[in-house]
């Protein structure tokens, strides 16, 4: 799993430990594979021809993009593509892979050439149910039909390889052979948390797997902010003033004052059941919240949903919204730092 935090088990050099494929974790654990396997983690990554939204991807109009090039996206016997066009050329590209599961957006990837791979320039947006530019994209003004595109990637970068993204949004070891990338298993399931399942499946001994619930609640938030993390900033920094870095949850928790004051119990699964959605009816987080402040609850009853206030939603780029897990009280307006990091009545 690449964390040696010491409360893992370790095989022998004669028992070593191979991926299975969650199918097999299913066989012993149906609850936990059926409710996992309607989450976002598990779709986080698929074959685009397999998406579930699929046919809406080739459903809308003919795109456009400064300062003369024209999109369409097009399914042909079930597999999706694109075709950029400019005054006087067109260029067709098969689109490979979707990341999302789309209850926000898809984002479109391609292996362009051997060691090149395409994060092309229109991503889906569920809440429009059309195509947008991707982020970062609108930035920069193409002056080829490659570039018009999208951005391309080295397979293999210490910085920007491609092959990143495909470990943070799968499952097992990434293959990133002369041909093409290919994930052991798309989308994030059991074992992107529970590590190789083969030693356990063979003997059913729960010491044979990894369990993030044995991690101290520190270490489990760093456990989550392997792939939930902003970028590297030179100095190490994070720059809270920067809308898109809430995104990354598990820093913004930390910053908490009900992280800081919880005496090293507050974690990401605190809240969140990792074999479950994240979307909930209000009163699912009211209740966890209310287990802590109780106080609280007695005084907003039937006055909304705390995370309303105390989490706002910030829009780095509209339609996109994501909670602010600096938990804490916010002054009207403002949702990237609060004026408070408010108290943990108990």
């Amino acid at each position: 799993m690449g964390l040696s935090i010491g409360v893992f088990a370790v095989a022998t050099a004669a028992e070593t430990r191979s991926y299975v494929g969650s199918k097999v974790c299913a066989e012993c654990h149906p609850t936990e594979f059926r409710r996992q396997s309607a989450s976002a983690h598990a779709q986080a990554l698929s074959p685009a021809s397999r998406h579930n939204l699929l046919q809406q991807f080739a459903s809308g109009p003919e795109l456009r993009r400064d300062p003369g090039y024209r999109f369409r996206f097009s399914l042909h016997a079930g597999e999706l593509s694109v075709t950029v066009f400019d005054a006087g050329n067109y260029l067709e590209i098969p689109v490979q892979w979707a990341f999302g599961a789309g209850h926000q957006a898809v984002t479109f990837v391609s292996r362009i050439e051997r060691n090149w791979y395409l994060e092309h320039a229109f991503t889906y947006y569920s809440a429009l149910h059309r195509m947008g530019p991707t982020p970062g994209h609108e930035e920069r003004q193409p002056n080829t039909l490659v570039e018009a595109a999208g951005f391309v990637y080295k397979t293999r970068d210490p910085l920007t390889g491609i092959v990143r993204c495909f470990a943070c949004h799968a499952t097992g070891p990434v293959d990133a052979g002369r041909e093409a990338i290919q994930p052991a298993e798309p989308g994030v399931h059991c074992e992107a948390c529970h590590g190789p399942g083969s030693l356990h499946a063979r003997a059913g001994d729960r010491k044979r797997i990894d369990n993030p619930g044995r991690m101290t609640a520190v270490q489990r938030n760093v456990f989550c902010g392997g792939c939930h993390r902003p970028p590297e900033a030179p100095d190490g920094q994070i720059d809270w003033n920067f809308a898109w870095n809430v995104r990354h949850q598990p820093s913004y928790l930390r910053q908490s004052a009900c992280f800081r004051k919880s005496n090293g119990a507050l974690s990401c699964l605190t809240c969140h059941d990792p074999h479950d959605s994240a979307e909930h009816e209000t009163g699912y987080y009211n209740r966890i919240c209310t287990g802590c402040h109780r106080e609280a609850h007695r005084a907003t009853a039937g006055h909304g949903n705390c995370v309303d206030c105390h989490m706002p939603m910030v829009s780095p780029q509209p339609p996109l919204r994501f909670a602010n897990h600096w938990i804490g009280i916010y002054s009207a307006g403002a949702r990237l730092k609060p004026i408070s990091a408010g108290r943990t009545a108990r």
